[in-house]
């Protein structure tokens, strides 16, 4: 089945040969590009129900593969069950070297709230529900979502990760992860069995993990922003734009390229249901930025 593909006219230039942004990463035994996908945005709005365009978020799936993007990120709470079952039509059987990412402890209401679920019985249902909508046999990695819309929360996530430790020994997971944990649950994971990657809010203006980033990179653990454009300040944002009108570019090509220099145990999973945005986000992350620009951007967070 062909992807469609918007005018080439006005975005800037990706062949499918060219190398992405950032190299590769390795997440326990799967090499990973480190500009991903996120797939979070092909849901209906608010995350919840069908796209309005489902041919085109087939077509911004099956055009991230062609780019060579080989980490698309999703939950099974997305929709829910939306965007993993987009992804297995676009994609499946997958490619060899595609690697999908996928997340637990998180279920939607009927408001579109995301209600934790991290009890064992609701762990392994979301498990089995995301290997029948993704259509594997077994997961390649699953992040434990912790505290709540409201960011982390303090609080034990033994007998969660424990149970997620189960399933894996059981040969339903290969690799673990954490997302929006506090560094004092990283450090409890660790002390129970290993992982490959957090993910957490962190961007130019929200630099409360620096510290952790540093630290997982130094154990060659992956560290996964989400929200890179997520609160802002109104003297924040026109920083960021002051240094994208200068590049010619806009502020989330800056944005990206930025977390890209930040750490070389960065990946990006930027979002979007758009095939000519996609392409837009890929070229503008491979901009360079001087230091007079990483200077200007580094005092955005401090």
């Amino acid at each position: 089945m062909s992807t469609s593909h918007a005018s080439s006219t006005s975005l800037p230039s990706v062949p499918s040969d060219t190398s992405l942004p950032g190299g590769t990463w390795t997440l326990g035994d799967l090499t990973v590009t480190r500009f991903g996908y996120g797939a979070m945005q092909l849901a209906g709005p608010g995350v919840m129900g069908p796209p309005a365009d489902h041919d085109g978020a087939l077509a911004v799936l099956r055009e991230a593969v062609r780019l060579g993007i080989t980490h698309i990120d999703t939950a099974d709470a997305y929709g829910p069950h939306v965007t993993n079952r987009l992804i297995r039509e676009a994609l499946h059987p997958y490619p060899d070297a595609l690697h999908i990412v996928t997340k637990v402890g998180a279920v939607r209401d009927d408001q579109g709230g995301w209600p934790p679920a991290r009890e064992p019985d609701e762990l392994r249902r979301a498990v089995h529900d995301n290997l029948e909508n993704l259509g594997v046999d077994a997961l390649d990695l699953v992040n434990l979502r912790l505290g709540n819309a409201e960011g982390p929360q303090p609080g034990s996530l033994a007998k969660a990760y424990e149970t997620l430790v189960e399933l894996q020994q059981e040969g339903l997971i290969r690799h673990l992860g954490l997302s929006n944990a506090t560094a004092e649950q990283v450090a409890e994971a660790q002390s129970i069995a290993p992982f490959v990657c957090v993910q957490n809010l962190y961007n130019l203006a929200n630099r409360w993990d620096d510290e952790l980033i540093d630290r997982l990179a130094e154990q060659g653990i992956a560290y996964v922003p989400f929200f890179p454009l997520g609160g802002f300040t109104p003297l924040q944002s026109s920083a960021l734009s002051a240094v994208a009108d200068r590049l010619g570019t806009r502020p989330m090509s800056v944005a990206l390229a930025w977390l890209l220099r930040r750490s070389p145990n960065i990946l990006l999973i930027p979002g979007t249901s758009s095939v000519a945005h996609l392409r837009e986000n890929v070229a503008g992350a491979g901009i360079t930025l001087s230091e007079q620009d990483l200077a200007e951007l580094d005092a955005i967070g401090r």
